[in-house]
């Protein structure tokens, strides 16, 4: 693991609100470092290396919320560009935000409902169960503590 992904999980607080940064279950052994503002492509161009700074990323589980929103971004790239400013908005606030992960919560049902039960070419389903099964649920009358 990264030392800034370390560094992340520590200063959210991702282990002990059990949620990475787009509301998905937490666990430290599947969590990757996703490029927010600049993708990794770009970065060396830029003379940003590999673009591993703490400003330009978020907190995601790889194998659900980072694969998810790269297919939100391959199928709707305005509801990937929605998603990835409620990112910047908490990495500017320096903690996870209830009302930017019911922001996310609720794009991704959106895109859940038009998507479901859709397939790629290949016939692998575009929204996969796991990703519909690891995100928390976030009540308006309570719920998660954030």
């Amino acid at each position: 693991m990264r030392e800034i992904t370390r560094l992340m999980i520590n200063e959210f607080k991702l282990k002990k609100l059990g949620m990475d940064f787009m509301g998905f279950r937490f666990d430290r052994k599947g969590a990757s470092y996703h490029h927010t503002i600049i993708p990794r492509r770009n970065c060396k161009a830029l003379g940003l290396g590999e673009g591993y700074f703490r400003w330009n990323g978020s907190i995601l589980m790889q194998d659900t919320s980072h694969d998810f929103l790269h297919t939100v971004e391959q199928y709707d790239y305005e509801r990937f560009l929605a998603i990835t400013s409620e990112l910047i908005e908490q990495n500017l606030l320096g903690r996870l935000d209830r009302e930017c992960l019911v922001r996310i919560h609720d794009i991704l049902k959106s895109f859940e409902k038009e998507y479901k039960g859709k397939r790629t070419k290949k016939g692998v389903l575009i929204v996969k169960p796991e990703y519909v099964q690891k995100r928390l649920v976030l009540k308006n009358n309570g719920g998660l503590n954030i």
